[in-house]
């Protein structure tokens, strides 16, 4: 059966009693907006963001809650969803594997739970709407309330179709072929349920509402595809050869050449790239990154009236507001056209967080803060006790004082298509599965305060140590410079015990990393020379 986006879809589901009045609760509702490979430069109140760019309901979530400059919540789909689901880092997502046909993957629930069960038993009313990327079982019935679901990885056949016809799964059951522009659809369900539909109006509610925009194809609404006419988009400083101080992976990174007015056009670099990434040889990078902002458009539009259905149901005030992304995605930058690596480029992604409660009037925190931070936030948000200890730390205190004392350093852990004891073992520089993307290798990045670190798990590769105040663009690979010696070995030992407090099983044999420029020997251990 094939359904337009009407009111037939929703007439199907069997509600639990409809109200246009907030729950008599204390505890908070959590609309949790997820959108995908959204970098943080397409939203106009970041820095980062080109001038054109027009966002007006992100950022003006922005001016009533807290924005965090620097977020990194992970490397890539999969790994970012199994945290934000889990609260733990991907060494600590156990039995979560890829299987079968890509997307496929699978994993154990007694091995693996997911959270929102637990919030389920403390009287929260939990719902999921949108993609989902982290086994074919979804969790219905177990972890949510209330679900509608575009199932990739259990119907890899459907997978690119990440903008239209896509195979719909309602409350657990078969799926419906469903018509029209997913953004669209996303948001119209969940403002349907915000206002009552399909769930419990006596209980608090969390809803993961995740967009499958602006991941490749990166298809806009037909009512934005004139939008940004005639904008300037300046050549990424680094987008071609060579890039001193970057480790070999980026060196090798050619997916742009000078077209024939000099400025950068795609080259023909894969037979068959990812899913909606294919390669587009003789194409204007700039005709890209104008199509992938249009995509956001409709993104900002679905804030505008998601926020707008709380006030009309008054849970406004009620509702903790989390926007943010999987990862982001560069163009350009670093010669690359994708995410999973490492540097802001890449997986940089918007954060922004206003609390229930009073407006906080814009305020920003320059802590970096990582994906696993947000699971134990909501956790003390509903006042609920953490069922398990989780990677991440509370970030109510930045929510309640942006300046508030926090030493605490965000970590992204990327291992490719790899999960929980699976990563215990890294890979030999031979073996394909220690790579993923465009050939990005297994790393630790570690941030805290002005400065990024990067140890790239393949034996002899540098290290990388960027200051984000003095190079945004994170050009200059610092660990060559004897000035800031001490600091890198300070973040060494960070890393180090990052690692040990999360259990991660790979921390004894980290691979050998490439001689530095200022002296030290040639060869350096991390389980060994710097714990």
């Amino acid at each position: 059966m094939r359904f337009s986006v009407t009111g037939t879809f929703f007439a199907m589901i069997m509600t639990l009693g409809a109200s246009n009045v907030a729950a008599e609760t204390d505890r908070p509702n959590i609309l949790f907006i997820y959108t995908d490979d959204q970098s943080h430069r397409t939203v106009g109140c970041y820095e980062e963001s080109f001038p054109w760019v027009h966002t007006p309901n992100i950022d003006s979530l922005a001016r009533n809650g807290i924005r965090f400059r620097r977020a990194y919540i992970g490397s890539w789909c999969m790994p970012s969803r199994a945290t934000l689901l889990t609260g733990h880092h991907q060494h600590g997502v156990e039995s979560m594997r890829m299987e079968g046909e890509y997307p496929g993957s699978v994993y154990d629930a007694d091995q693996c739970p997911f959270w929102p069960s637990v919030f389920r038993r403390h009287d929260y009313e939990t719902a999921q709407i949108g993609k989902w990327h982290t086994g074919v079982d979804t969790g219905f019935g177990r972890d949510w309330d209330f679900q509608i679901v575009w199932n990739r990885p259990r119907h890899p056949e459907n997978a690119p179709n990440y903008y239209d016809n896509q195979l719909i799964s309602m409350q657990g059951g078969a799926p419906q072929l469903v018509t029209g522009y997913s953004t669209d659809n996303y948001t119209r369900w969940a403002i349907d349920y915000i206002r009552g539909e399909g769930r419990d109006a006596s209980k608090p509610w969390y809803l993961w509402l995740c967009y499958g925009a602006v991941h490749g194809p990166f298809t806009p609404a037909d009512r934005h595809l004139d939008a940004y006419d005639d904008i300037e988009v300046p050549a990424p400083k680094d987008v071609y050869p060579p890039r001193p101080g970057k480790p070999q992976y980026v060196q090798s990174m050619e997916f742009w050449k000078p077209g024939p007015d000099g400025r950068p056009v795609e080259r023909k670099v894969r037979e068959l790239g990812p899913v909606g990434m294919k390669d587009m040889p003789g194409r204007p990078l700039a005709d890209s990154v104008r199509q992938y902002h249009q995509g956001v458009l409709a993104i900002d539009e679905a804030v505008g009236r998601l926020v707008q259905t709380l006030k009309d149901t008054n849970q406004n005030r009620n509702t903790l507001i989390v926007f943010t992304s999987d990862q982001g995605f560069a163009w350009g930058q670093h010669g690359m056209k994708s995410k999973v690596a490492p540097h802001d480029a890449a997986v940089a992604a918007p954060l922004i967080i206003r609390p229930a409660g009073p407006v906080v009037n814009g305020r920003v925190v320059e802590n970096p803060v990582s994906g696993v931070d947000l699971p134990p936030t909501f956790f003390a948000q509903a006042g609920i006790d953490l069922p398990w200890e989780m990677h991440g730390r509370d970030l109510s205190p930045l929510l309640a004082d942006s300046d508030a004392r926090w030493n605490q350093p965000a970590m992204l852990v990327h291992t490719g298509k790899n999960y929980g004891s699976d990563t215990d073992k890294i890979p030999a520089s031979d073996d394909p599965s220690l790579y993923h993307g465009p050939g990005i290798p297994w790393y630790v990045m570690l941030a805290r305060g002005r400065f990024k670190y990067v140890r790239n798990l393949i034996d002899g590769e540098t290290e990388e140590l960027y200051d984000s105040v003095n190079d945004p663009d994170e050009l200059n690979n610092l660990v060559g410079d004897s000035r800031h010696h001490q600091r890198l070995l300070k973040f060494r030992r960070k890393t180090t015990a990052e690692l040990r407090r999360t259990n991660a099983g790979f921390v004894d044999q980290m691979p050998e990393v490439a001689a530095l420029n200022s002296g030290e020997e040639s060869r350096t251990k991390t389980g060994r020379e710097i714990n």
